[in-house]
């Protein structure tokens, strides 16, 4: 194991600027940037996450998985990757949870703020039959009436565009996180429509979608297009 962790780091390193894939030090499955999360050590010593692949110095590259990510602690993957001695926070995958929600909610503020987004259960309804919305947003609360209605009616007008692909509908974030992104209360429904900052928030909230599923149900997240940034 200690051989093999220390072979993925090594082969992350070393094809930095070959591509964008990387491979996850836990289960070494090969993924684009936006499906893992890189890891660096800092001059402390500590482990931290690098979210916006930016940090200076060798990376450790985990799983966008809140399972991967504990696994890697459990497993003392950090240390052997990197060779060397880490000291890990206790609070790192709880840390790595409230990143990332940030993330997602400052990127909904910026595309609520360049007019990218229809909140209520009204306006996406009549958004959605517009032809012009790609994303759904529904608060983790929702009722599932109201949640499927729209899902189904953004579906079928995709169809009616030639576009069989599913439908990308998020709904990890609660209402109050939607509300205090968009500065507005009881936000339980919203989409967005194309644009720069629609498609950062379609990124950040696919992340911390990821990072919140079981590792049964990650093939079913969907999966963005992982040629976007490189680290």
């Amino acid at each position: 194991m200690s051989q093999d962790v220390q072979e993925v780091a090594e082969t992350n390193r070393d094809s930095q600027d070959a591509g964008p894939e990387r491979t996850c030090a836990v289960s070494r499955t090969v993924l684009g940037p936006d499906q893992l999360i890189r890891f660096v050590r800092g001059p402390d010593g500590q482990i931290s996450p690098d979210l916006a692949r930016r940090l200076p110095g060798r990376g450790v590259w985990v799983e966008c998985s809140r399972k991967r990510v504990e696994t890697a602690i459990k497993s003392n993957v950090f240390a052997k990757a990197l060779k060397q001695q880490v000291s890990v926070p206790p609070n790192l995958a709880e840390r790595i949870d409230k990143l990332l929600l940030r993330r997602a909610m400052d990127a909904l503020s910026l595309a609520n703020k360049a007019g990218l987004v229809v909140a209520g259960f009204a306006k996406v309804d009549a958004a959605l039959a517009s032809g012009q919305c790609q994303t759904l947003v529904h608060a983790a609360e929702a009722a599932a009436d109201g949640s499927g209605k729209l899902t189904r009616k953004l579906r079928a007008v995709r169809q009616s565009q030639g576009n069989t692909d599913e439908p990308v509908v998020l709904d990890t974030l609660t209402s109050a996180d939607l509300s205090l992104a968009m500065g507005r209360a009881n936000v339980v429904h919203a989409a967005l429509t194309k644009g720069g900052a629609a498609a950062n928030f379609l990124r950040d909230a696919e992340r911390l979608q990821r990072y919140r599923a079981s590792l049964d149900a990650l093939a079913k997240v969907p999966r963005p297009g992982a040629n976007t940034e490189q680290a």
